[in-house]
């Protein structure tokens, strides 16, 4: 599988993780890396339904590239988004549209840890990017 760098970077960095603590400490980690939404990104317009938390998505696309950027204020859902955007930015649509959220969670060993709500809202935030990769 030919992953984005910073994806890669990911799955090794949580695959020398040897339980969930050390996983949940990187995920939070992770999620201090987000570039911070401003208040003109924090509105209805890009706020995705369907998350028991806060989370906005603001996406853009360069030259049929899509990225894509994150934010939320609780703090390991923060992390999940992070290393979620990780793996989609720079996909195309099509990529986008076939990515398997449940195996990239499963490869990062976070899969089992993940709450419904959680596993939900993470499976929002994705369809939001599709539909927005739709739209376009």
């Amino acid at each position: 599988m030919n992953l984005p760098p910073a994806a890669q970077q990911a799955l090794d960095a949580f695959n020398t993780c040897p339980g969930w603590e050390q996983r949940a400490r990187l995920l939070m980690q992770w999620g201090e890396r987000l570039e911070p939404l401003n208040d003109a990104e924090r509105v209805d317009e890009h706020r995705v339904h369907g998350c028991e938390s806060l989370v906005w998505l603001v996406a853009e696309n360069q030259d049929g590239v899509w990225h894509f950027r994150a934010g939320s204020e609780a703090r390991l859902l923060r992390g999940l988004l992070a290393i979620l955007l990780a793996r989609v930015d720079g996909l195309s649509g099509d990529k986008l549209a076939a990515l398997d959220l449940v195996d990239w969670f499963e490869q990062l060993g976070l899969q089992r840890q993940l709450s419904p709500s959680r596993s939900n809202g993470l499976n929002a935030v994705l369809q939001r990017m599709r539909e927005l990769v739709q739209e376009s």
